[in-house]
C-alpha cells in the first residue's frame, strides 16, 4: 500500500475544499470583521468535539494577534460559565451540522444577552445558522476521511476560516511585528524586538590598568572567563583590549615576555558602544559586521560599564 499517495490524496481533497470555500466566501466576512473589531469586550468562541478543538485554536490565534478572545465549552457554559459572557462581548459559535445539542441549548441564553452571534456551520437553515446574526459557511463537498465519517476537510476549512478572520482583523488594526512581539515576549521575535544590551550584558568585566604587566593581565583574563581583559587609562577610560587571540599571536614573537606591558600586545582603540539601550539583535549585527566576539559597552566618558559576548547573545536566543 502506497501511503504517500494516500497522504497526498488527503491533502489534495482538503486543499480543494479550501479553494472551493474561498471562491464561495460570503460577503458577510466583512460584517464579521467589523462586528468583532468594534466589540468593547471579548470574542468568546464556543463549540463541541472537533469543532471545539478548532475553536480553541481560533481563540488562541485571535488573542495573540490583537483580538481579545477565549474559548468557552458549551457544557461548562450551561453549568455556570455563562457568567463569563458580558454585555460588551460577542460570540463565535462553531458546529458543522449546526445542530450540536450542547451548543444549541446555550443559544437562547446567548441571544438573551443581546450580543452579536457569529455562526460557522454547514447550512444557514440549521439551528445555529438561523440563530446567527452573521453566518459563514464551512460546508464541504467531501471529507478526506474514506468513510466520510471523521471530520477532516471540514475541520481544516473551519481552521482556515478562523485564520482568515484573524488576519483580516490584524489588517483592520494595523497590527505590526512589534505588536505581535509584545504578545509573545518569550518568542524569537519578542526577543529580537525587546531584549536590550543592558538586559544581558555582563557588568563586572575583567579590567586592568593599561600600565599593567602581561602577567597581571593574563591572571585577570583567566578569572574573567570571557577570553579577554580590558585595559583602561588613569581616568578609567577604555584604552585597549587583550584577547586570547592577541596572546597567542604574541607567543609567536621572538621578544615575547610576560613581564612586558600588556598593552604592547593588546588591540588599541577596540570596537565599543555607548548605548546600553540598543537592541541585543542590533548588537549581534554589529559583532558580525566587525567580525568580533566581544562588545565593550562604555558610558559617555568612554569608561567601560560592561561587556557583551557573542555567546551571551546565543544563550539568550538572539538570532
Amino acid at each position: 500500500m502506497d501511503f504517500k499517495k494516500i497522504a497526498q490524496k488527503v491533502m489534495e481533497i482538503e486543499a480543494g475544499e479550501i479553494l472551493n470555500a474561498c471562491a464561495d466566501l460570503s460577503d458577510e466576512i466583512n460584517s464579521a470583521v467589523e462586528v468583532v473589531y468594534n466589540l468593547k469586550g471579548k470574542l468568546i468562541v464556543t463549540g463541541v468535539g472537533k469543532s471545539g478543538l478548532i475553536g480553541a485554536k481560533i481563540a488562541a490565534t485571535l488573542s495573540s494577534t490583537g483580538t481579545s478572545s477565549f474559548f468557552l465549552h458549551p457544557t461548562e457554559a450551561m453549568h455556570g460559565d455563562l457568567g463569563m459572557i458580558g454585555k460588551d462581548d460577542g460570540v463565535l459559535a462553531i458546529s458543522y451540522s449546526g445542530e450540536s445539542d450542547e451548543l444549541i441549548k446555550i443559544l437562547p441564553h446567548i441571544k438573551r444577552f443581546n450580543i452579536p452571534l457569529i455562526g460557522f456551520a454547514r447550512s444557514k437553515t440549521s439551528s445555529l445558522g438561523r440563530s446567527s446574526d452573521i453566518f459563514l459557511s464551512i460546508a464541504v463537498r467531501k471529507e478526506a476521511c474514506p468513510l466520510e465519517a471523521a471530520p477532516t476537510s471540514s475541520t481544516t476549512l473551519t481552521l482556515a476560516l478562523g485564520d482568515a478572520l484573524a488576519v483580516c482583523l490584524m489588517k483592520k488594526r494595523n497590527f505590526t511585528k512589534k505588536d505581535f512581539a509584545s504578545f509573545h515576549p518569550g518568542g524569537s521575535l519578542g526577543r529580537r524586538l525587546f531584549v536590550k544590551i543592558s538586559d544581558i550584558m555582563r557588568r563586572d568585566p575583567p579590567i586592568v590598568s593599561d600600565t599593567a604587566s602581561l602577567k597581571t593581565a593574563i591572571d585577570e583574563m583567566t578569572h574573567g572567563m570571557i577570553g579577554s581583559v580590558i585595559l583602561t587609562d588613569k581616568k578609567g577610560a577604555l584604552s585597549a583590549v587583550l584577547s586570547d587571540g592577541d596572546l597567542r599571536r604574541a607567543l609567536m614573537g621572538d621578544n615575547f615576555s610576560v613581564n612586558a606591558a600588556a598593552i604592547t600586545y593588546a588591540t588599541k582603540n577596540p570596537k565599543a558602544l555607548n548605548d546600553e539601550n540598543m537592541l541585543a539583535s542590533d548588537a549581534l549585527v554589529f559583532l558580525e559586521q566587525h567580525k568580533i566576539q566581544l562588545l565593550i559597552v562604555v558610558n559617555k566618558e568612554n569608561i567601560p560599564t560592561g561587556v557583551l559576548h557573542i555567546h551571551d547573545l546565543i544563550e539568550a536566543g538572539i538570532s
